[in-house]
């Protein structure tokens, strides 16, 4: 499909609230930067909420305190759109299917379940992002991790919800964008589509930072590896429809100063997902990831909704933690972002 300039030009635009600040961060702060800069919309990060609930009672709010969460999301999406932002999407919500039956994790996940339904009424937006287990206990079959995702879809579906399933490269069962299509198709609910994202993809099926070249190290070398990597971006084109695609997260992974341990730290979290955690910049700042051959793949659905910088830059080496200025930030993540449409046109 042509990707025209002129069909780039109405798409909208979101930025998340956890990829800007730090959780500690006053949120009418993040959001005053993120509307000045131009974005629509903001990804409400669960973090966010949790901290600005915390201040907002003087006192630790626990994560499972849906009384008080659902209060101070009235308050956070009061807020929004006093800026004149749009909540798209209530993120991330995580480690949800392939429980056993039975199990304390299950009972945990559909508890969790229902206590964001709850938020997502009280902050007014009307999509969950749910990110494929990473979870060593979830059952591999497909069609335990579909029926769980089956009875998600019919919490929110009542409530007009949708459910963005998006690929976590670190995953343990659907780390790629055929794998959560998949699971997705099993489902075969109108109220779930896919969450894409540019760093998942790349990062995921042509990028490699436990390598020295930071890139997936094939039988066949550089050419095998990239004509594979053009061939999932062309099924990506082909195959999935543009109405199951609910939005596009951008960002661009940096690579690491030196190879990342090849086995998950003390906390269970693989490769990629530390690299995910504070090595991603916006795109055209320093990363490597082929994030314009993403993006067009997508576009080339025809898929025009809602394209969200969702960024963890901790700079090059991954240690600056330090926000000087935000406003600055969100404009060059606007410039990042009017350019990804430049480049990724015909």
């Amino acid at each position: 499909m042509t990707v025209s300039k002129s069909s780039l030009s109405s798409i909208p635009t979101c930025y998340a609230t956890v990829s800007i600040g730090t959780p500690n961060t006053p949120l009418d702060q993040k959001l005053k930067a993120i509307a000045e800069a131009g974005f629509q919309g903001v990804e409400l990060g669960f973090p966010d909420l949790l901290s600005f609930a915390s201040k907002n009672y003087d006192k630790d709010v626990d994560a499972q305190d849906f009384d008080n969460l659902c209060d101070a999301g009235r308050k956070v999406g009061i807020m929004c759109e006093e800026v004149g932002l749009k909540i798209v999407m209530l993120q991330p919500f995580s480690n949800f299917e392939g429980w056993p039956e039975g199990s304390e994790g299950r009972e945990d996940a559909f508890r969790r379940a229902k206590g964001w339904i709850r938020i997502m009424q009280a902050v007014g937006t009307d999509m969950l992002q749910v990110g494929s287990t990473d979870s060593s206990h979830a059952v591999s079959s497909l069609s335990h991790l579909a029926s769980d995702l089956q009875q998600l879809c019919d919490l929110l579906a009542p409530h007009k919800f949708r459910l963005a399933y998006e690929n976590w490269c670190w995953a343990t069962h659907a780390p790629d964008w055929k794998d959560v299509w998949a699971i997705v198709q099993e489902v075969d609910r109108d109220n779930i589509g896919l969450c894409l994202d540019t760093f998942q993809t790349a990062g995921g099926e042509w990028a490699d930072p436990t390598t020295a070249s930071g890139l997936i190290e094939r039988e066949g070398g550089k050419v095998a590896q990239e004509i594979q990597f053009q061939s999932s971006l062309k099924a990506l084109g082909n195959t999935v429809p543009k109405e199951k695609i609910y939005i596009l997260q951008i960002s661009d992974a940096y690579k690491p100063p030196s190879p990342l341990d090849a086995e998950a730290d003390e906390q269970g979290l693989r490769p990629r997902g530390r690299w995910s955690s504070c090595l991603r910049p916006v795109p055209f700042d320093g990363g490597y990831l082929p994030v314009v051959e993403v993006a067009k793949a997508v576009l080339e659905t025809g898929f025009r909704g809602w394209f969200s910088m969702e960024v963890f830059d901790g700079g090059p080496d991954g240690q600056d933690q330090e926000w000087k200025d935000m406003g600055a930030y969100a404009k060059k993540a606007m410039r990042s972002h009017e350019r990804l449409l430049e480049e990724a046109a015909d």
